[in-house]
């Protein structure tokens, strides 16, 4: 009897694959479609696939197989065609709506760190005549960290951040080789439903290691980086975040007294957790960077809802518009609006 040979997949089911692939993957860089026709399509998913609304995925996942149909109609086995259009956003391309920006004592040993704990790919540094840095980026999953040196005008702050691994043992494993030190390790019995761990660096920033089992709170699934603040009246900084920046609850859960033991907000496409302080989970006031629609706008919104200037909006150098605030809680956000060039 003849082998039978397995069904070839039209490019059409190709494209549906790897939308889908990249829409939900925590992989950073999805691996490309085999087929060629497919290159400047997966060029417009790559960058615009963390816009979080269901009705532009379905629209965007219709559309391209529109395309390949018309693709494959008219007989195109070429892939010279026109280059996508590049879209344009108000977030600068590689980030999401909220990044933590955490100032160490050693921005370069920093660096190092969270390349050996955590595969930490470094993308951009700035250094200063001095050694030290003025800026820095590193990408983590599909997560970003910035980075810099402490001066005078900004002292260190440590930062709690919830990161999420596909294995969250042989990454906490990692990262006490690397320098950092147990606060338990990873289990399952963690209230999250997650398999969850818990260390500090040696810049005094705890690290929540975490690989997902229950509730995904990311618009199209889990940020790799989350930033974790542990508040006084953590109700109070819900009502903030609303006022100041248009946040979302995606999951509050409170104690019958109304203690916010665990919060998860969404501002734009990315996520941040909040709790009410306890014990030695004390809070921290640290750097927050979020890319918002209209930067002037957040920041008089943000002042009206009781912070106070940084920074009024300026135009950067570096191609993004950009202002300063500190809420009531000490958290200093930098507002940035992408202006595209």
């Amino acid at each position: 009897m003849p082998k039978r040979l397995p069904k070839r997949r039209t490019l059409a089911e190709q494209v549906e694959e790897v939308v889908q692939a990249m829409l939900v993957s925590l992989q950073p860089r999805p691996e490309p479609a085999p087929h060629r026709d497919l290159g400047p399509l997966l060029a417009i998913v790559r960058e615009l696939r963390y816009l979080p609304r269901q009705e532009f995925r379905a629209a965007l996942k219709s559309d391209l197989q529109r395309r390949a149909s018309v693709s494959i109609n008219k007989g195109t086995e070429s892939s010279a065609a026109a280059p996508a259009a590049r879209a344009i956003h108000y977030m600068r391309p590689g980030f999401t709506s909220i990044t933590p920006y955490i100032v160490v004592s050693g921005a370069s040993q920093f660096i190092d760190f969270l390349r050996r704990a955590f595969d930490g790919q470094e993308r951009i540094r700035v250094p200063l005549p001095d050694g030290k840095l003025m800026h820095a980026e590193v990408a983590i999953g599909n997560g970003v960290i910035e980075t810099a040196d402490a001066n005078e005008q900004i002292p260190p702050a440590p930062t709690d951040i919830h990161l999420y691994v596909n294995d969250a043992d042989a990454t906490f494993d990692r990262a006490l080789a690397a320098g950092a030190a147990s606060i338990y390790r990873p289990t399952d019995e963690h209230p999250s439903g997650d398999r969850w761990g818990a260390l500090t660096d040696l810049f005094g920033n705890r690290w929540y290691i975490a690989t997902p089992k229950g509730w995904t709170p990311g618009p199209e699934g889990l940020r790799s980086v989350q930033p974790y603040l542990h508040l006084r009246e953590a109700h109070k900084m819900i009502l903030f975040m609303e006022a100041a920046f248009g946040a979302e609850e995606m999951g509050v859960h409170k104690s019958p007294e109304g203690r916010v033991v665990h919060a998860t907000m969404r501002i734009g496409n990315a996520t941040l957790e909040i709790d009410e302080a306890h014990g030695e989970y004390q809070p921290k006031p640290c750097h927050l960077h979020i890319f918002v629609p209209d930067a002037d706008a957040t920041y008089a919104q943000a002042l009206g809802a009781g912070a106070t200037s940084v920074e009024p909006p300026t135009d950067k150098p570096y191609g993004d518009r950009s202002a300063g605030v500190k809420d009531p809680f000490g958290n200093t956000w930098y507002l940035n609006t992408f202006l595209g060039r």
